[in-house]
């Protein structure tokens, strides 16, 4: 009788997660019909894709097709199955948060730098109009000869700072990007591993916007209506 009850209740279970599953794909697939047919790369949840440039936007007819291609049944109905316990969206949501925190502490660096070299620039400028007023008329074309050149090599100091600062900020993100691929892809999401081809990056983006916007359905504890 317990092996009975056992049983039934099993069948119950795969029941439910065939009901929930087929629901969750069936919410996919609205889903997808809502999306742009030729999409513009651009970030895999927010993160800029890796090598720091925007992706070119998929524009040509035999890209859309493979792009809708890709967003096949198969891949939908594996991603389906992959949200069915609600573990995918709790690591999304935290992978999202740990992105904005860095993108906000970046973006304050550099800031930060922006108004160093805003301060240095006003300074130089004041010390080079009170040498100017100090000196001697016979002596200024000498003077503003050697402060030209000073300002030239702040001004190509600056320029490298910000070089450097961009660098970082790319390698930056470049790893997030890495970090949210290899998480997902040991979540078991379809169509996540680290890749830097456009393509895949467009089909990642994509397939995270589908699951972002299932929670904001609140599709992830399958009792709201999907």
């Amino acid at each position: 009788m317990e092996r009975y009850a056992g049983a039934l209740e099993e069948a119950m279970d795969g029941a439910r997660q065939q009901e929930r599953h087929y629901q969750l794909l069936s919410a996919l697939q609205g889903l997808v019909k809502e999306l742009p047919r030729c999409v513009a790369a651009g970030r895999v949840g927010r993160a800029v894709p890796r090598g720091g440039r925007a992706l070119s936007p998929l524009t040509a007819p035999s890209a859309c097709s493979s792009f809708q291609q890709r967003l096949s049944y198969t891949t939908l109905s594996d991603l389906a199955l992959a949200l069915l316990d609600g573990t995918v969206f709790e690591i999304v949501q935290g992978l999202l948060e740990i992105q904005h925190l860095t993108e906000k502490s970046l973006y304050n660096q550099r800031l930060r730098l922006q108004n160093e070299h805003r301060v240095l620039r006003q300074a130089l400028r004041q010390k080079h109009q009170e040498a100017q007023q100090a000196c001697r008329p016979h002596n200024l074309p000498v003077l503003q000869a050697a402060q030209q050149r000073e300002l030239e090599a702040v001004e190509h100091r600056i320029r490298e700072e910000q070089r450097a600062m961009d660098q970082k900020i790319v390698l930056e993100l470049d790893r997030k990007v890495a970090d949210q691929q290899s998480t997902l892809e040991k979540a078991g999401v379809a169509g996540f591993y680290v890749t830097t081809n456009p393509q895949e990056l467009t089909l990642q983006m994509n397939l995270l916007e589908l699951i972002r916007k299932l929670q904001q359905r609140g599709c992830q504890t399958g009792k709201a209506a999907l």
